[in-house]
C-alpha cells in the first residue's frame, strides 16, 4: 500500500510539474525517468535468467506424476486465464473506453539533459532459454553449487529491485505523466483508470467463478462452499499483496476444503511459485486498455496475441518473490512482442500496481482449486492401485 501512495504522489506530482514548473525541473525528472527506463530494460533479462532458473531448479524431483500434473494444470489454468482476458478486454474496452484520450508517439516535448544508454546484457528470448536449460538441467542433476549460484543471483536482483529500481518507480512515473502533461494528454488518460481497474478486478471474479464450479463438479461439492472457504485466504492476499506470505492462510483453508496434508503441503506452495492466473488476467487486461488509450493501433486477434500469452504463462514463473514482479517479468515481453514504447510501460506499470494486490488474490485462491484436482486423481490413481494389488498378488 505504501508503493501505490508512492506512485499516487509520483503522478499528482508529475502533473503539477507539468503544469506549473520550469522547463528546466520538467526536464529534470525527464531524465530520471529515461535513467530508471534504461535500469529497467538492463534488469528484466537477468531477472528472468536467475529467478526462472532457480524457480524450476527448485522444484521436488521424487514427485513423480502429481508433479507433472501439477505444472500442467497450473499453465492451461495461468494461460485459459490470459486467453479468457484478453479476448474479453479486446471485447468489452474499445466500447468502455470510447472516447479515451489518445497519447502521440513515444517521441517527448522535452529531451532529457542526458540520454545515457544502458545496453542489456541478453534479450528476452535468450535469457529465457538459458533459465529452462540451466534450470532443467540443475533439477535432474542436482548440481549443488549451479542451484546456489542461481539462488544467489536472484537474491541480488531481488535486493537491487527493492533498493534500486522499486523506490525510483514514483520518479520514473512523475517523469512520465509530466510529459505528458506537457503534451496535453494527461487528463484524457487518467479519465479512464477507475473503468480498467473495476473491469480487472470483475475478471478476476469471473475466472474465480469459473475456477471453482469446476472444482464443485469435479469433486461433487458445492462450489459456494468451497469458494467462501478460500475466502480467508484471498482477503489475507488482499492485505499482504503477496502469494509467499500467504501460503500458510491457503494451506490452512485448502486443508480445510477436503485436500489431504500430503497434497495440500506438496500442491500450495508449489502454486504460489507457478499458477499465475490472476497476475496474467491484469497483464494481459491491462494491455489491451493502455494500447487503446495510447491509440497505438489496433488491439491484436486473438490469435496475433497468443504467442504471447503463451509466453507470458511461461515468464510469470519470474513474479514471485519479486516487487511487483508480475508486471517487471512482463515488461520485456510488452516490449518485444506487443511494441510497447516507454510511455505505453509507464501506464502498465502504473494501472498493474493499482490492482496488484486483488490479482495475488485470485492466485492463491486460485491454487485451493489446483490443490482440490490434484487431489482427486490422488485419489483415483490410489484407487486404481488398490484395485490392481489383488490381481498381482494372485498372479
Amino acid at each position: 500500500m505504501n508503493l501505490i501512495l508512492k506512485l499516487l504522489c509520483g503522478i499528482l506530482i508529475g502533473i503539477l510539474t507539468g503544469m506549473f514548473a520550469p522547463d528546466v525541473l520538467i526536464q529534470g525528472l525527464i531524465t530520471i525517468q529515461y535513467f530508471v527506463s534504461q535500469l529497467i530494460k538492463f534488469i528484466i533479462p537477468l531477472l528472468i535468467l536467475f529467478y526462472v532458473t532457480s524457480g524450476i531448479a527448485s522444484l521436488p524431483k521424487n514427485s513423480g506424476k502429481l508433479l507433472g500434473k501439477t505444472i500442467s494444470l497450473s499453465y492451461m489454468s495461468t494461460l485459459g486465464a490470459g486467453i479468457f482476458a484478453f479476448f474479453t478486454a479486446s471485447t468489452l474496452f474499445p466500447v468502455l473506453l470510447d472516447g479515451a484520450g489518445q497519447l502521440p508517439e513515444a517521441k517527448t516535448a522535452l529531451t532529457p539533459f542526458l540520454a545515457l544508454q544502458i545496453p542489456p546484457l541478453m534479450n528476452i528470448m535468450t535469457a529465457l532459454t538459458i533459465a529452462f536449460i540451466f534450470g532443467l538441467g540443475i533439477s535432474s542433476t542436482g548440481a549443488e553449487h549451479l542451484k546456489k549460484a542461481s539462488d544467489q543471483g536472484r537474491d541480488i536482483i531481488e535486493l537491487f529491485l527493492n533498493k534500486v529500481i522499486i523506490p525510483a518507480l514514483p520518479f520514473y512515473i512523475a517523469g512520465v505523466f509530466a510529459d505528458m502533461t506537457v503534451k496535453g494528454t494527461v487528463f484524457a488518460a487518467m479519465q479512464t483508470f477507475s473503468l480498467v481497474l473495476i473491469a480487472v478486478i470483475s475478471m478476476h471474479w469471473v475466472w474465480l467463478t469459473l475456477q471453482f464450479v469446476t472444482a464443485g463438479i469435479a469433486v461433487r461439492q458445492s462450489p459456494l462452499k468451497l469458494l467462501r472457504t478460500m475466502l480467508p485466504a484471498y482477503f489475507t492476499a488482499v492485505g499482504t499483496m503477496s502469494s509467499a506470505a500467504t501460503v500458510p492462510i491457503t494451506l490452512q483453508q485448502t486443508k480445510r476444503n477436503g485436500v489431504s496434508n500430503s497434497i495440500a503441503n506438496f500442491v500450495v506452495p508449489l502454486c504460489a511459485n507457478i499458477h499465475m492466473s490472476g497476475s496474467v488476467i491484469s497483464v494481459s487486461s491491462v494491455a489491451a486498455a493502455v494500447i487503446i488509450m495510447t491509440g497505438a493501433g489496433p488491439i491484436p486477434t486473438l490469435l496475433e496475441a497468443l504467442p504471447f500469452l503463451a509466453m507470458l504463462g511461461i515468464t510469470m514463473v519470474a513474479a514471485p518473490g519479486a516487487p511487483g514482479g508480475a508486471v517487471m517479468a512482463s515488461v520485456g515481453l510488452l516490449g518485444s512482442m506487443l511494441g510497447f514504447t516507454e510511455e505505453m510501460i509507464a501506464l502498465q506499470i502504473v494501472l498493474h500496481l493499482a490492482q496488484d494486490s486483488f490479482g495475488t488474490a485470485c492466485n492463491v485462491t486460485g491454487d485451493g482449486v489446483i490443490a482440490l484436482l490434484i487431489n482427486t486423481v490422488a485419489d483415483e490413481q490410489e484407487k486404481e492401485e488398490e484395485e490392481l494389488h489383488p490381481l498381482n498378488e494372485a498372479a
